[in-house]
């Protein structure tokens, strides 16, 4: 399985990431600076019924979803139908974009 690196530069598993439950499926949300990652798959989210994850982009002060290039494209602030490598790639780049 890839590796993708926490805030703290630290290498990761997608096993490490802590998730707890939500509606009939799991959410995540890993700190990044100013900003936090949102990783969700459930009968809602884009790719959930398949298995597959979704993320947004979060201002950490005002709990605001955002665009962030690199993560997410213009005039959308959300990705969805991601693989666990997919989302191991993202944790990557916001660790890039975000710094530790």
């Amino acid at each position: 399985m890839e590796e993708g690196k926490d805030q703290k530069g630290k290498i990761m598993k997608f096993e490490d990431i802590k998730f707890v439950s939500l509606y009939d499926g799991k959410s995540a949300v890993i700190p990044f600076g100013k900003y936090e990652l949102s990783i969700v798959s459930h009968e809602h989210s884009y790719g959930g019924k398949q298995g597959l994850y979704e993320i947004a982009v979060f201002k950490s002060d005002s709990n605001d979803q955002v665009e962030l290039p690199g993560i997410t494209r213009e005039g959308d602030t959300v990705k969805g139908w991601l693989t666990e490598e997919d989302v191991l790639g993202i944790i990557k780049k916001m660790h890039t974009v975000c710094g530790p």
